[in-house]
């Protein structure tokens, strides 16, 4: 052989030599089911990913729940391959995000009958620990739950409430280590740290009576997981001999107790989101009977708190924003309720809190927070101002009654959470803690924030708020973030997130519309997005990403969307309306299968919703739900680059609906975008339980939206 020949040799080789083949996504198999009522008939080919939660606790799986795992683990290891190129970025983005967060954190403390309560977290822990110190000079910190060490070997771990007795003595608290949100209830001795052996199974809504040994609580239905029952314990006995005091029987309502802000009356409400019902009970005498505040009637809706002498009420009564109202210890009656202040109609009465000498009234106008400070002394009265184009506020931490001091959290785009207390009197704010962004590359002064509306096809106009680093040019080059919720009148406001920075600071513009189905602009805002009128919700997002391109801020070569549970629902609705709109997408444990859920009473939280979404079982809304149900209108076409998340234990969204959602499209969309399905195994709709480990998903997230920003996969 000549040579001169050998590198021609070795360029025919490497000519020869094949690239290794793209990951292939798992096709999954078909078992055609028929669903039939109102004599429509739909066909489920992947029905049989359903599985009970016996299947699922079951130690040695069965055919079926092994076919489901098997499927599920293939989805996850063609997510793991088509993302590898990603890995180095995600770790980066996950380090970002992490860093700029304080390692060891701890609440502003909270002060309730003598002690200041707090949570902290030690540097390399995942888990807080609950403490607290009495307000005696020189006190020592009591740690009332050690959370890394309650966590520890556990894939999952979540402790819910925490309620103190009244002689600060004893603690209930309740775990969560599954990740459906049932909840074991235990109660610890907080003079010897004994953990008492009696403990409540499946129980939500803990609250003492002031004889410091009675405790109500809520138990649920464990198909459903609907709050049905509320029954009294007393300590040192056996919860199986618990006395029921009060079983809500129309499975629409659900029920709970709490106590009153002057903690004299115990409240027993049983709730629907078109109307409720109350019970008050005297909170030293837990044996008592309980009284009737005012008998449910369909479409009243109230909200119930005692201070001083008389009861305070925020209700819908002639006010479909709301108003303040009261009545006396003695006729709680609508007809006793009188007017506390005047009803206005231009504002939505979203929330109250109530002190010694003040009233405050979270109120939303333009569809921006406000908060309204009435001294009822002398019925004088304020606004606590701000000045961000958008924000979210919030009052927290305000257990005490007899204080002039209000607590709220304020943020924005581009400021990070602020705790203040704000005396009501001299109306003073103080701040208790700014959460600092670590790192030393954040500056708020770097961010631009743009509060525009947005014209839907209708006519009515949507509030979008927006947030870029500056420099970041409009053009259709740029790529752009559109969230949307939308629905249970649920508002999201513009507020900090760690996360946001690294991708406003890799160029990307982030972007909120506030679609009806929301309460953004009053309670009729909510109304205009439900039932049968529904795709509303769908259109304005959709207008809203149209105008978005109109105005110059991209294009939909580089606009994408997010959504999560029911905003998972818009984002598989906007991509069968309207796919050619987005480049990618992100589903986050979406509800996508409307109809067969909402037909299917058994899985928990069904019957709760027939007012959001309407019953299927009547035909007028089958046909409705149908027409954008997001799994039965997949179609043959293209649709965009899709991210689906999803927990295995979700007991909001049960994690086949995504599952049987990203096997329809792969088996019926027409282009070669990438499609994957992300099942964590370990948990359900909240994700992650550790604080800082929550964010791996986020960064894989991030990651898919920049790798199609840098050419795809």
């Amino acid at each position: 052989m000549k040579y001169y020949l050998f590198p021609v040799l070795l360029l025919f080789l490497a000519a020869c030599k094949t690239e290794p083949a793209p990951p292939q996504p798992p096709i999954a198999e078909k078992s055609p089911e028929q669903l039939e009522i109102h004599g429509d008939t739909r066909t489920d080919d992947y029905f049989w990913m359903r599985l009970s939660d016996a299947q699922k606790n079951a130690e040695d799986p069965d055919e079926q729940t092994a076919r489901v795992l098997d499927y599920l683990r293939a989805e996850n290891n063609y997510l793991e391959a088509v993302m590898q190129p990603t890995e180095a970025l995600q770790d980066s983005l996950y380090e970002e995000i992490v860093g700029r967060m304080a390692p060891d954190d701890a609440s502003v403390p909270v002060t309730l009958n003598g002690y200041s309560y707090y949570i902290r977290y030690e540097e390399g822990n995942q888990y807080p620990l609950y403490c607290r110190k009495s307000l005696e000079e020189g006190a020592e910190e009591e740690i009332l739950l050690n959370g890394p060490e309650m966590a520890e070997g556990k894939a999952y771990f979540s402790i819910g409430e925490r309620e103190v007795s009244e002689n600060n003595q004893w603690l209930a608290f309740s775990v969560d280590t599954v990740s459906r949100r049932q909840y074991t209830v235990y109660f610890k001795n907080l003079q010897t740290g004994e953990v008492r052996d009696e403990r409540i199974e499946n129980a939500q809504g803990i609250t003492w009576a002031n004889d410091n040994k009675t405790v109500f609580y809520g138990k649920k239905d464990p198909e459903t997981l609907r709050i049905f029952q509320v029954y009294k314990h007393v300590l040192g006995t056996d919860p199986a001999t618990d006395e029921l005091v009060y079983e809500e029987t129309d499975p629409t309502f659900q029920s709970f107790v709490y106590k009153s802000r002057s903690r004299d009356y115990l409240l027993l409400i049983s709730s629907h989101s078109e109307w409720t019902e109350y019970r008050y009970l005297d909170a030293n005498t837990p044996d008592g009977d309980w009284q009737l505040f005012q008998p449910r009637e369909k479409g009243l809706i109230h909200y119930v708190d005692h201070i001083g002498d008389r009861f305070v009420i925020r209700t819908n009564l002639e006010a479909p924003n709301y108003r303040l109202m009261y009545c006396g210890e003695d006729a709680t009656g609508k007809s006793a309720w009188e007017d506390f202040i005047p009803y206005n109609p231009e504002v939505l009465f979203q929330g109250m809190d109530h002190f010694e000498n003040f009233s405050v009234l979270g109120e939303r106008k333009d569809g921006l927070v406000q908060l309204h400070v009435i001294d009822r002394r002398d019925m004088s009265e304020y606004y606590i101002d701000f000045e961000d184009a958008a924000y979210r506020v919030y009052t927290t931490g305000n257990p005490e009654y007899n204080t002039d001091v209000l607590r709220f959290e304020y943020s924005s785009f581009s400021t990070p959470t602020v705790v203040y207390d704000y005396d009501m009197a001299t109306r003073e704010r103080t701040v208790m803690k700014q959460d600092e962004v670590l790192g030393g590359s954040f500056d708020p002064a770097n961010y631009q924030t743009e509060r525009i509306m947005a014209e839907a096809r209708d006519g009515a106009q949507i509030p979008v708020s927006i947030v870029y680093r500056k420099g970041t040019p409009k053009s259709a080059e740029t790529p752009l973030l559109l969230y949307g919720y939308g629905s249970y009148g649920s508002n999201q406001d513009a507020s900090f997130s760690y996360p946001l920075i690294s991708l406003l600071d890799r160029g990307f513009t982030f972007a909120i519309a506030h679609i009806r189905g929301s309460q953004t602009l009053g309670r009729q805002w909510y109304e205009d997005g439900k039932l049968l009128n529904k795709k509303n919700t769908f259109y304005d997002f959709i207008d809203s990403g149209k105008y978005l391109v109109e105005l110059g801020y991209t294009s939909p070569d580089h606009l994408y969307a997010q959504g999560g549970s029911a905003g998972g629902l818009l984002m598989g609705a906007v991509v069968n309306m309207a796919p050619e709109l987005w480049n990618g997408v992100i589903a986050a444990v979406p509800f996508v299968d409307v109809i067969s859920t909402m037909l299917d009473e058994s899985i928990p939280l069904t019957t709760f919703e027939f007012d959001e979404w309407g019953n299927p079982k009547d035909p007028e809304y089958y046909e409705y739900i149908k027409s954008y149900s997001p799994y039965d209108n997949v179609e043959r076409k293209e649709y965009p680059h899709m991210l689906v998340t999803t927990g295995y234990w979700d007991s909001q969204v049960q994690y086949w609906e995504p599952a049987k959602w990203v096997a329809k499209l792969r088996d019926y969309k027409t282009d070669d975008n990438v499609l994957l399905l992300d099942t964590n195994m370990d948990v359900g709709h909240g994700g992650a339980s550790g604080r800082f480990e929550r964010y791996r998903r986020t960064a894989l997230m991030y990651a898919f939206l920049l790798q199609l920003e840098r050419g795809g996969f």
